[in-house]
């Protein structure tokens, strides 16, 4: 199915009628919530906010991780499986039907001013809002070894054992890997098959190979230095200058960076990943800014984002009411 059918796809989801969705529209100077990212977790926050009523402006600069994904198994109510960009599609055909709309742009700053208000600078304009949500995420750590668009293209690297490990159940799995944390997902990956193979990269501690082997890995003798596909579908892995190696999928563990900062800029108190720190509220340590997602130091996943996001939006929610009652 093309990206035209499949945008067709979901536009023809049937409308409902919603006589209440617009029922107290909220037109002010100042806004309840700004939410910074629109992957899973922004925009199921901003569904929430819109139908508790609230006046929520998300800002998206366009490159959700969850796009990315060809396709999940892992998101529950989808037996067959969901393109991550059919689900975000979705989810944002959900919040328009709520009345609210996702912005397209970059937010270059956000500080806090007068009456603990807080001032969104986008390129072409500023945004004063109550609260501030955080869903800025993670980005993946590009294999840097020639070749790598080439499977990136054939749809055969993946990023998230979790996610896709089941899909590749007994078949041969080769492991990018430069540090311990490649290793605990390498290992994790033998639940599901019993050929998994660790494949050094440039830059990888010197001790990974008897780490591996203390795991009970087997790591390639070598660094990784050149990858393609090969007719038959397989990864062909060039090893130093003679020894190849084939397998079915390629992960690259390599780790995540965090989209951490505007959270850095605000004082929001960071992990030792760099990942945000928050409370069973979502709440981050700086007073009105809340953060949830994969840029939030808990398991990277789909349902866990959408989890936060319920979190974050009825705490915020809750939290305006108060304001609201003592008259700001």
């Amino acid at each position: 199915m093309s990206e035209t059918d499949r945008r067709q796809q979901v536009q023809d989801i049937p409308t409902q009628a919603l006589p209440n969705a617009q029922a107290r529209p909220r037109v002010t100077d100042i806004v309840d919530c700004v939410v910074i990212g629109a992957g899973p977790a922004g925009l199921t926050a901003a569904i929430y906010l819109r139908r508790f009523h609230r006046d929520v402006r998300v800002i998206d600069a366009g490159e959700p991780r969850a796009g990315k994904i060809s396709r999940s198994h892992n998101v529950p109510g989808f037996p067959d499986g969901i393109a991550g960009h059919e689900l975000l599609l979705r989810m944002a055909v959900h919040l328009e039907r709520m009345g609210g709309v996702v912005t397209r742009g970059e937010v270059q700053s956000v500080i806090r001013v007068e009456e603990g208000l807080f001032e969104v600078g986008l390129e072409e304009s500023t945004l004063r809002c109550r609260f501030v949500l955080l869903c800025t995420g993670v980005v993946d750590r590009p294999a840097s070894i020639p070749g790598a668009d080439l499977v990136e293209h054939a749809d055969l690297m993946r990023y998230c054992p979790v996610c896709d490990g089941y899909e590749h159940t007994g078949k041969r799995i080769g492991v990018l890997a430069n540090s311990a944390h490649s290793l605990a997902e390498a290992k994790f990956l033998k639940n599901f098959s019993d050929s998994v193979k660790v494949i050094p990269v440039e830059g990888c501690v010197e001790s990974i190979g008897a780490q591996a082997a203390e795991l009970g890995l087997e790591c390639l003798a070598g660094l990784a230095t050149e990858l393609s596909v090969d007719p038959s579908g397989s990864v062909i892995v060039q090893v130093g200058r003679s020894h190849q190696q084939s397998v079915d999928v390629l992960y690259s563990a390599l780790g995540v960076d965090p989209r951490a900062s505007l959270a850095l800029s605000l004082g929001v108190k960071l992990d030792d990943r760099q990942c945000i720190v928050v409370d069973h509220h979502c709440r981050t340590n700086v007073p009105n800014v809340y953060a949830a997602g994969d840029v939030v130091s808990a398991l990277d996943q789909i349902s866990v984002a959408v989890g936060h996001a319920a979190i974050a939006a009825a705490s915020i929610h809750n939290a305006l009411g108060s304001a609201d009652a003592s008259g700001k």
